[in-house]
């Protein structure tokens, strides 16, 4: 499923005292099968786009397409559950959205909801919960005698039950440790790949942005800064950090290993291994002079 949005705008409390520029003039196209992070400070209007790609907000100006649906500024909308069930979103802290009496009633919520069957929702159940690295024997049980991270797993198997073509996750590591950050983001990149799904990610961690996305959106005051690959984006560091953005950890060391050395690497590393081995030339370099 493909999603842009052209010329996009909205205003919180429109015609109001209370109206809000959010975004203005916001293009961003995300292809099937994509892996996009937009990434930006908090107010940059991340969340606000977020909430256009499966039309829980609906444009003041300009006009959204998902998939073959066109949501366009002023005009009522029809049947907007079909994009719902295609788009689906994980929010920050997932786990507070459970309710239900046992982890299988809570991950049949949703695709009961969008009209499959019970026998069709347990077995999406069943199926979910094993791609989230659970198994079957927890279906039984109350979500709330769960650990956290077993939490946030059902929670994320509920949105995979309903089967979306497009995921988007906004800020789904909030909270966990760096091993349960690099678990969720693995699952979900496992995810990406198997289910050849279009995957978006709103998010503070631009480690997270340079390793795992094909493209790369920086939002800042309500407009797109910037979009181009991990690569493009990271090769002018200096340029982010003049946004008061930051970058990842080994882009930020390797500039003060280049100011230390008062040199300039052929390009940007975005892995440790390779700045590693760059390192490594180098000095072997510097020493055979």
């Amino acid at each position: 499923m493909d999603i842009s949005l052209k010329n996009v705008e909205y205003r919180y409390s429109a015609d109001t005292p209370f109206e809000r520029l959010a975004i203005q003039d916001v293009n961003i196209d995300i292809s099937s099968g994509s892996y996009t992070a937009i990434i930006g400070h908090t107010g940059s209007g991340k969340s606000t786009v977020l909430q256009h790609l499966n039309a829980l907000l609906k444009p003041t100006k300009g006009t959204v397409f998902i998939g073959n649906r066109e949501i366009k500024a002023g005009r009522k909308e029809k049947n907007l559950k079909g994009i719902r069930e295609k788009v689906g979103i994980v929010f920050q802290f997932p786990e507070h959205q459970l309710f239900e009496e046992t982890v299988e009633k809570d991950i049949c919520f949703g695709p009961l909801n969008f009209g499959v069957s019970e026998t069709e929702a347990k077995k999406r159940a069943n199926e979910a919960i094993k791609q989230v690295g659970l198994s079957e024997e927890i279906l039984e049980k109350s979500p709330f005698d769960l650990s956290g991270g077993q939490m946030r797993r059902v929670a994320i198997a509920g949105v995979l039950a309903m089967e979306p073509e497009c995921i988007v996750l906004d800020e789904p590591t909030a909270g966990l440790d760096p091993r349960g950050r690099k678990e969720i983001m693995d699952l979900f990149y496992k995810l990406h790949q198997e289910r050849d799904l279009a995957t978006v990610l709103v998010t503070h961690s631009m480690e997270d942005a340079a390793r795992y996305a094909d493209e790369i959106v920086i939002m800042h005051k309500g407009t797109v800064l910037q979009k181009g690959t991990p690569n493009e984006i990271f090769s002018d560091p200096e340029r982010l950090l003049a946004h008061g953005l930051d970058v990842p950890d080994v882009v930020r060391f390797q500039l003060r290993i280049e100011k230390t050395f008062q040199t300039k690497f052929d390009r940007i590393c975005l892995k440790e291994d390779e700045l590693i081995n760059m390192l490594a030339a180098f000095l072997k370099r510097r020493g055979a002079q």
